[in-house]
């Protein structure tokens, strides 16, 4: 009984994070940005801490390093000029 709760807690702990970033996407999307589809649009591969990012994940942290912010704020992306 004890190995099928602890796949779920499991399954649960790694869902969390997956959350966590579709609402990155969702943001993106209602600040008025429909081409943020996904992850994608601001990492290369699958997004971690200290991992590669995109022109506008670049611009995304240059912002957020120039305003010591403590998050990303997704409404930055109307002073992006790339693609």
């Amino acid at each position: 009984m004890r190995i099928p709760a602890l796949v779920i807690a499991a399954a649960m702990i790694i869902a969390i994070p997956a959350q966590a970033k579709a609402t990155y996407v969702k943001k993106a999307q209602d600040a008025g940005f429909p081409e943020v589809k996904n992850c994608t649009a601001c990492h290369v591969g699958t997004p971690k801490k200290g991992g590669e990012l995109t022109e506008r994940g670049k611009f995304l942290e240059k912002t957020k390093a120039e305003k010591k912010a403590a998050e990303v704020d997704l409404a930055w992306l109307k002073g992006y000029k790339g693609k």
